[in-house]
């Protein structure tokens, strides 16, 4: 009998396990066994200056220090670490069974720092007040240059190039005032990975929230990423 997939969830640019906290909450007790929240340079960590933050380089750690080699994984990203992820599956094939892109960046129409910066204002105004405190203890944590010089890395990083490479069935998963991540991006991501047999599995799917949604709407979250995990175990 083939073991089902164990959990690693990556935190987006700047944040830490707490930004997942909600949604690991909010998962059976059957998926919380093995999971764990991976942090990285720029993605939980504050990176040296010369730590290479480009995503490549970052999927090669993640794979290293967070992925047994005895076992298959489901990876889930958020905003720029979605093109960490994305990049390890390329990489390793045989060890990530699947891969859950939650407000993916960067849409290429988006890569440019002002477009950026409208998109993530768009966006912000749809977000929680409560998330703020929370959100400036990681930051802090992790370092505002450590932050810039990661999503410098990441915008410019193709991240379609890394899902068509990949071989695992994609969940993309977006929040209904997620500016930063439009739905015809988070379509045009899936459809990129959908062939026999997991034609059915890879989809775009669109819940209540903005861009943070792993924090806001745990449950949500959770609830599809359980379906999609139970998918891929199969």
């Amino acid at each position: 009998m083939t073991p089902a997939p164990v959990l690693r969830l990556v935190p987006g640019l700047g944040l830490d396990a707490a930004a997942w906290r909600p949604t690991v909450r909010s998962l059976p007790l059957a998926w919380r066994h093995d999971l764990d929240v991976a942090l990285l340079p720029g993605y939980g960590e504050r990176a040296s200056r010369r730590t290479d933050l480009r995503p490549a380089a970052l999927a090669e750690l993640l794979l290293d220090r967070w992925c047994p080699p005895d076992a298959t994984v489901v990876l889930a990203g958020h905003s720029a670490s979605c093109q960490v992820v994305a990049a390890a599956a390329r990489r390793r094939p045989d060890r990530v069974a699947g891969l859950v892109l939650v407000g993916p960046t960067t849409d290429p129409r988006a890569r440019s720092w002002p477009t950026l910066a409208r998109r993530w204002l768009a966006t912000a105004r749809h977000e929680r007040l409560g998330e703020v405190p929370t959100l400036v203890r990681q930051y802090t944590r992790t370092g505002l240059g450590t932050m810039a010089r990661a999503m410098d890395a990441a915008r410019r990083d193709d991240v379609r190039e890394s899902v068509r490479g990949s071989r695992c069935p994609v969940l993309v998963l977006r929040g209904s005032h997620d500016r930063i991540c439009p739905p015809d991006w988070a379509a045009e991501l899936a459809e990129a990975t959908r062939r026999p047999p997991d034609d059915r599995v890879s989809r775009s799917v669109t819940v209540r929230g903005g861009h943070m949604i792993p924090l806001t709407h745990g449950q949500l979250v959770a609830r599809e990423l359980e379906r999609f995990a139970e998918l891929v175990g199969r």
